[in-house]
């Protein structure tokens, strides 16, 4: 049993490290290990509360680099919407949602080069927007952070300002998600010790990824992006499948 926990913790280690240089990617490198270890039923609320340590690291990791406007924009509206997606999470198969979201995620690959070339930016209002649709799909399934990554972009933002607002907007999120679970009896406590130390190994994975991160070009930054996108939206197909 223990060794089994030291792998775990060696993943979420390497989770945290690599999502700490792209600023997402934890939830969907970690989910097939805690279904092997605690089976699927469990491995959801173990990872809604790993998530939040995973996010909350980020942000203190680039504190002085949060874009508070862009997050309250994102957060106001996608904090309740994650509530109404978990409570839909509850009664609903998520199956065909994550079909949709891994053909999303590789879609939105050439989408955000697009933008990029003609130097298209949104502004707060559609972060707003963006975050009532992206916060009720994050209540239904396990990661949505792709999705976040030309969004966040478009706004203006790379590196540790990108890494450090999409955390905060995201925690908002997952801490809403978190509490419909709690509410509805589907976050025991045993789940959220296990999420805890999963979660504190994955934070020290963020500290370590900063140093990689500092000295990325932003291109370089980007481009790292793309190819996470590509795996993740890949995954999520398969693993719906």
């Amino acid at each position: 049993m223990l060794s089994e926990y030291a792998f775990v913790l060696v993943v979420a280690l390497a989770a945290g490290t690599i999502s700490g240089i792209v600023g997402f990617g934890s939830s969907i490198m970690l989910m097939p290990v805690l279904v092997l270890q605690f089976g699927p039923k469990e491995a959801v609320p173990v990872m809604a509360v790993a998530a939040l340590l995973a996010n909350l690291s980020r942000i203190l990791a680039w504190w002085r680099d949060v874009d508070w406007r862009a997050c309250l924009a994102y957060s106001i509206t996608g904090a309740p919407c994650a509530a109404l997606g978990a409570r839909t999470l509850l009664v609903l198969p998520t199956q065909v949602v994550e079909i949709t979201l891994g053909v999303f995620f590789i879609l939105m690959i050439p989408i955000r080069r697009w933008m990029v070339a003609r130097e298209m930016r949104i502004g707060l209002g559609h972060l707003a927007l963006a975050g009532a649709v992206i916060g009720f799909l994050t209540g239904m399934v396990v990661s949505t952070g792709p999705i976040n990554v030309p969004l966040f972009l478009a706004f203006g933002l790379v590196k540790g300002a990108f890494l450090a607002t999409e955390a905060a907007g995201s925690l908002a999120v997952y801490l809403s998600k978190a509490t419909v679970f709690r509410l509805y009896d589907a976050l025991p406590a045993e789940a959220i010790a296990k999420g805890l130390i999963i979660g504190s190994s994955i934070m020290l994975g963020s500290f370590v990824a900063k140093r990689f991160v500092l000295k990325l070009e932003p291109e370089l930054f980007r481009l790292m992006m793309d190819v996470i996108m590509l795996a993740s939206g890949a995954t999520m197909i398969w693993a719906a499948l």
